[in-house]
């Protein structure tokens, strides 16, 4: 039983984790109805971009962030009016296509500076990286998987109080509900939407270190964080804050109790409830739509 519970708390925990890099997606796809499948590739960038830092530099980490972050918001900026604007102009699928050839570019670039070998920010943290609390002889909470946990609450608490209450968040929330009208109270949609690529680029700037320090990584490891990251996103309803976070955990927990039923188990249980909940969204819209169809009739 306690095996058990160890599993689920641990699922929780790498819940935190896919929440943090399902964060930036979610959110672009909220504002923007853009999908970006550069996600991953940019995360693992930052990655590389604080290793780089952390061998070559000595500067810690943590404190590379603080360099990581704002240039991952520039490039948000760029990335909007280079990339994304001028593609939405042809249509919805440009932008995901521009994306992905993006996330191509990105992907060889890294392999072609740094070669195929796996790097990581672990030896760079010291402790933290194996430390843990131990909550009973069965049960033990890492401590920078608490970190990583806790850095995705803040994140995402801070970003729902930022959409809620402050001046550019009810501007991005205007921009997302009517992108062509709200220049008729102000409103530049242009800077509020290169404003919101900035902010997803911080959150995935974040994300980049959290892989960065608890697992290794190489050029190509954006697309299984891209799929982490979506399937969080989807389970949770795609665009919801507070429903990434459920979806990150319910995939951390079906993941983590899927290994201890098999090895193999831990990605095959994950993907299972992402086409669960996949099928049972699809279902629910059109039992719906037959509701409102039949409602229409008998009226």
């Amino acid at each position: 039983m306690m095996i058990w519970l160890n599993q689920i708390v641990q699922g929780v925990l790498l819940g935190g984790y896919y929440a943090l890099i399902a964060c930036g997606l979610s959110f672009m796809f909220g504002v923007m109805r853009v999908i970006n499948l550069a996600h991953g590739s940019l995360a693992v960038l930052a990655a590389y971009v604080l290793w780089l830092l952390a061998d070559r530099y000595e500067i810690s980490p943590f404190l590379g962030l603080g360099l990581v972050l704002p240039a991952m918001a520039a490039l948000g900026w760029v990335l909007q009016r280079a990339v994304l604007e001028r593609s939405a102009r042809g249509g919805l699928l440009v932008p995901i296509l521009s994306t992905f050839g993006l996330a191509i570019v990105i992907d060889n670039l890294l392999f072609e500076q740094f070669g195929a070998d796996t790097r990581s920010l672990a030896p760079y943290i010291d402790t933290l990286s194996y430390d843990s609390w131990t909550i009973t002889d069965d049960i033990y909470v890492g401590e920078l998987a608490a970190l990583i946990f806790a850095t995705a609450v803040v994140l995402l608490g801070g970003l729902q109080l930022f959409l809620s209450f402050t001046p550019l968040g009810r501007a991005i929330r205007a921009t997302a509900e009517d992108p062509d009208t709200v220049g008729l109270v102000g409103i530049d949609a242009r800077t509020v939407n290169a404003a919101a690529t900035a902010i997803a680029m911080v959150t995935v700037g974040l994300a980049g270190g959290a892989l960065a320090m608890r697992a290794t990584f190489d050029p190509y490891a954006g697309a299984p964080q891209l799929i982490f990251a979506f399937e969080a996103a989807v389970i949770g309803g795609a665009g919801s804050l507070w429903g990434t976070l459920l979806g990150g955990i319910v995939l951390g927990v079906a993941q983590t109790i899927g290994a201890q039923i098999s090895p193999q188990g831990f990605l095959i249980a994950g993907h299972a409830v992402f086409l669960a909940v996949l099928f049972a969204r699809l279902w629910r819209g059109r039992i719906a739509d037959w509701v409102r169809i039949r409602r229409g009739r008998i009226a």
